[in-house]
Order: C-alpha cells, then sequence, then structure tokens
C-alpha cells in the first residue's frame, strides 16, 4: 500500500503544511496539489463541495505529490466510509466533544476488528494500491476537530481514542465559544490557554496538534508554537488576497486586508 506521507513526516519530526480546497474545481484542486503542500483537504463542512466534485477532486489530487485529504460534515459513518473508497487518505472531522464521538469517528475509518468500515474500497485501491484493505486501518490518518468548551474540557479522553492520530483546532469555532467572537488568530487569553492546553497535550501522548490559520506567516508563528501540522489559509482567502494585492499595486493604492466576504 502507498505509504501516508503525512504520517511520515510526523514521525521525522517534520511539520506537515496542508492546503485546504472550498471551492469545487477539479482543476483548482490539482493546481494547489502541485504547488508544495504535504497534504490537500477537500472541505465538504464550510466549503461549496458535495460529493461527486469532491470525487473528481480526490481524483486530480491522486495525480500529484499531495496527499489527499477531507473533512466531512460530521461524524455519520456513512459519509466518512464513502470518502474514503473514493480515495481519501485521511479524514479531519468537526465537533469531536467526547471520547464517544471520537471512537464513533475513528471506527468509521477503521476495518474490522479496529472499526466497523464497510468493505468496498473501490479507488481507496487505486490510489493505496492492491494491499490497501490489509494496511489502510495504520495508513489512514484520523483527525478530530476541538471547536467547543466540552471538546477542550475532554481533550485528554479525546485524545486517548485508540487510532485517532490527533487533533486539528477549528479556531474560529473555538474562539466564538470562548470568548463570543469567531477570530483565527485570538490573542484573547482565554484562548491563548486554550491553545496551549492542547499543544501540551498532544505532546505528552505523541499526537499530532493541527490548527487552521489565516496566513503563512500565522502558520509559522503556531509551528513555532508547537503545531505539527498547519493551514495557512484555504483557497478562496489566498485567491482573495491575491486579486486584491494586484489590483492595489495596478492602481498604485494601498491593499486592503480584506475583501467583502471577509476574507
Amino acid at each position: 500500500m502507498r505509504v501516508n506521507k503525512i504520517k511520515t513526516a510526523i514521525a521525522e519530526h517534520r511539520p506537515v503544511i496542508n492546503g485546504w480546497l472550498a471551492i469545487p474545481s477539479s482543476y483548482s484542486a490539482e493546481i494547489m496539489g502541485h504547488q508544495g503542500y504535504d497534504a490537500v483537504t477537500v472541505d465538504l463542512q464550510h466549503g461549496m463541495i458535495d460529493f461527486a466534485s469532491a470525487l473528481a477532486m480526490l481524483q486530480a489530487l491522486s495525480a500529484t505529490p499531495a496527499v489527499p485529504l477531507v473533512r466531512v460534515a460530521d461524524d455519520t459513518p456513512a459519509q466518512i466510509m464513502r470518502l474514503l473508497d473514493a480515495g481519501a487518505y485521511g479524514v479531519i472531522c468537526p465537533m469531536i466533544s467526547t471520547a464517544e464521538q471520537a471512537q464513533r469517528f475513528v471506527s468509521a475509518c477503521r476495518y474490522p476488528p479496529h472499526g466497523n468500515r464497510s468493505f468496498g474500497p473501490a479507488r481507496g485501491l487505486l490510489y493505496g494500491g492492491s494491499d490497501y484493505p490489509l494496511h489502510a486501518n495504520h495508513e489512514i490518518l484520523t483527525l478530530a476537530m476541538i471547536e467547543t468548551r466540552e471538546g477542550l474540557a475532554n481533550i485528554d479522553a479525546i485524545l486517548d481514542t485508540e487510532g485517532l492520530d490527533g487533533v486539528f483546532i477549528g479556531p474560529n469555532d473555538l474562539s466564538l465559544t470562548l470568548t463570543g467572537t469567531a477570530s483565527a488568530e485570538s490573542t484573547h487569553p482565554d484562548m491563548l490557554a486554550a491553545i496551549e492546553r492542547v499543544v501540551s497535550r498532544c505532546r505528552e501522548k505523541h499526537k499530532i496538534a493541527g490548527i487552521f490559520c489565516t496566513s503563512g506567516t500565522a502558520a509559522a508563528h503556531r509551528i513555532a508554537g508547537g503545531f505539527n501540522f498547519v493551514t495557512p489559509a484555504n483557497d478562496v482567502m489566498q485567491l482573495g488576497r491575491a486579486s486584491r494585492e494586484a489590483i492595489a499595486l495596478a492602481r498604485g493604492t494601498e491593499i486592503p486586508t480584506t475583501g467583502a466576504s471577509g476574507y
């Protein structure tokens, strides 16, 4: 089976730089996959992407060096299994607040006896190789998103879930629940304490600590702070930022920090 390069990087203590796709386009997925990202995530939660688009995007990513990941809408097992069968090599699952939810998520990603994933790997065989069923339980990445007070309080139990590779902080949701304001780069004391709590627990338990960031600069700051899986903005944010910069340079005006959409 094809080795999951994310797990190799983590084992070698190299940070993973993860791209993020919210625009339903196989062409943009292919472009992103060739830019040097270690992995690229297809977002089926907040992006404009359905299963048919996700399938085409995973196919496009398969022709690039980036490891194809997905963020699912929730922990529904059928959805998770279908995307793994479509060739995703890892799953990021939102709103995991309890050990029970974490176990349900991981079980959907693992074949028996370690889980309840139904057999029918389809594109998994094409991307992973003919021996995919024998090694998928080890190679498929599982990251649970920490976005709530409850999830933060249960971080130890969540990280102790057998088969869970680590956690991924959704900073906007976590900031919203802790401070009342959605801010990915919040400096509120409660948010800073929450982030340090997650990073320290991941370090102690040798699990992946991931987080979404608003820029490459912010991602570098997170890596310096102990994170080993960072996403430096998504395609929408990068497209908007590059467009504003090009327009401002052409007009000789100041570059606005955000566009009409807030990105």
